[in-house]
């Protein structure tokens, strides 16, 4: 469900400004000004909608709407291919996650969401509350590039534009450009169809620029921050099993978990899946220091299965199986800091036999799922987690990026990191919805123009071109709405 906090904040902006609007127009001493300080500025403002219109910007689209004349032509006829596949892609596309979508429904689990392609985001549910500066200022971005597009391609086309604006709808901000009707109902509809596809075409040129950034961001940051040489920690979840006197801290390089060697953020994510899926590491003990603790003989099972032999709920101490040759299964509730502590990794207590002090491989006896890991993260002494390995994946935000300088911040490149995945992400998707062939949308136009470009001959008579496009509209329109509506139901009910 959508959090209350969410909608009160969201409902209880927009009544504030609701109400300070009606009670500055039914006030007779400003009502005059403030309708006529709206009007001057382009502001209008109406129920969870607030939008702004102006000129000023007029120049500087005329000014790129006349750089280079020849590579325009080539660059907007590129985005026309390109937004014509992608129209037919996009149906394929939502088709392809409706049916994802309802097989899900279908099961009752809420497993392989993250295999979709596309995603209904709803702010304060499946949006995190601290990266919504990331989300809405990638949304208005991606809006801006949008409508910079269809802007200079329609200038180009010799289409009169009579100004931009931004608007506020509910959360959601967007960018619009609005042309002179009559001028675009007079040119071709190749030329048409140049305007109409350049907004997702400059939406995947946004994607293709900030992917490529993302790629290239060690070589930025180079002068500035290394990477290789281990995950440096940006944050750990107060309460958590990783924090704590003996857990990590903020600037700690983490370079290794067990035996698994940390080079970097993937690295870390890789080894903690293979720790998880594969059973607990033994460890190399000297057979000196192996002792019998008074429990020894005294292990019971617990409610899953798995044996305990600590009775004490000890915070210091954990229960060990290990086999020599007397018998192949023995239990002993030792020290675990002492016991593993500068010891080798191990399977079987053939891995052990290295060397000429004689050692046994003891393997924590841990309830199921839970392991003991071993995070190195010198110069500090080794951290010892017992939990579930994805406690210890979430509760840590790691970077590959380490500070040469003690003055610069490791959030830097993360921030960057992340708006960068952010402007990926949407601007791909207002790319992928604005191509559908739905009412409203750029894909109603871009259909009704590639249809009139290439059935005109074929099918002589307007009204019955107009037809089949209502036909792919009505079928783009309610694919859209459907992803859109199972997609809501999946987020907030589920």
């Amino acid at each position: 469900m959508i959090p209350i906090a969410v909608v009160v904040c969201v409902m209880g902006g927009w009544c504030t400004v609701y109400l300070a609007d009606t009670l500055l127009r039914s006030s007779s001493s400003v009502k005059n000004r403030y309708e006529s300080w709206l009007s001057s500025n382009g502001f209008t403002l109406s129920p969870f909608h607030i939008k702004w219109h102006t000129g000023i910007f007029n120049r500087q689209f005329a000014r790129c709407a006349h750089l280079n004349p020849h590579f325009l032509y080539i660059w907007f006829s590129a985005g026309m291919v390109f937004g014509v596949l992608a129209m037919f892609g996009s149906v394929v596309l939502l088709t392809k996650t409706l049916l994802q979508t309802l097989s899900q429904m279908m099961a009752e689990t809420p497993e392989g969401s993250h295999e979709q392609v596309l995603q209904v985001v709803v702010p304060g549910v499946n949006l995190p509350v601290s990266q919504l500066a990331y989300f809405f200022i990638a949304i208005l971005v991606s809006g801006v590039i949008h409508e910079f597009g269809h802007g200079v391609a329609a200038l180009r086309e010799q289409v009169r534009l009579n100004g931009f604006g931004m608007f506020m709808f509910v959360i959601y901000p967007g960018a619009f450009v609005d042309l002179f009707t009559t001028h675009l109902n007079l040119i071709s509809p190749v030329q048409q169809l140049r305007i109409f596809c350049a907004g997702v075409w400059h939406n995947f040129m946004l994607c293709v620029v900030a992917l490529s950034f993302l790629f290239l961001l060690p070589i930025f940051m180079f002068p500035f921050y290394y990477t290789g040489a281990g995950a440096l920690v940006t944050e750990v979840v107060e309460g958590s099993p990783s924090s704590g006197p003996r857990g990590l801290f903020l600037g700690d390089l983490v370079t290794q978990l067990e035996d698994c060697t940390v080079w970097g953020v993937q690295d870390w994510h890789n080894c903690v899946q293979h720790l998880s899926h594969n059973p607990q590491t033994g460890y190399c003990v000297h057979t000196a220091k192996l002792q019998l603790s008074w429990t020894a003989g005294r292990a019971f099972k617990r409610l899953d299965g798995t044996m305990e032999c600590c009775g004490n709920n000890s915070l210091t101490d954990l229960c060990f199986s290990y086999s020599n040759n007397v018998a192949s299964k023995l239990f002993a509730c030792l020290p675990v800091r002492k016991t593993i502590e500068a010891s080798r990794t191990c399977r079987t207590n053939t891995d052990c036999q290295t060397d000429f002090i004689p050692s046994l491989c003891l393997i924590p006896s841990l309830e199921n799922q839970t392991r003991l890991i071993r995070v190195k993260h010198p110069p500090q002494t080794d951290m010892l987690f017992v939990g579930y390995p994805s406690h210890l994946q979430y509760s840590v935000s790691l970077t590959n990026f380490v500070p040469r300088l003690g003055f610069l911040h490791p959030d830097l490149p993360v921030m960057l990191e992340t708006f960068c995945k952010y402007l990926v992400s949407l601007s791909g998707a207002l790319a992928v919805v604005n191509a559908v062939p739905c009412f409203a949308l750029d894909g109603q136009w871009m259909l009704t123009a590639f249809l009139e470009a290439t059935l005109s001959s074929v099918i002589p008579e307007r009204n019955n071109r107009e037809l089949i496009g209502f036909f792919f509209l009505l079928g783009g329109s309610a694919l859209l709405a459907a992803n859109v509506a199972l997609g809501l139901w999946m987020v907030t009910a589920r």
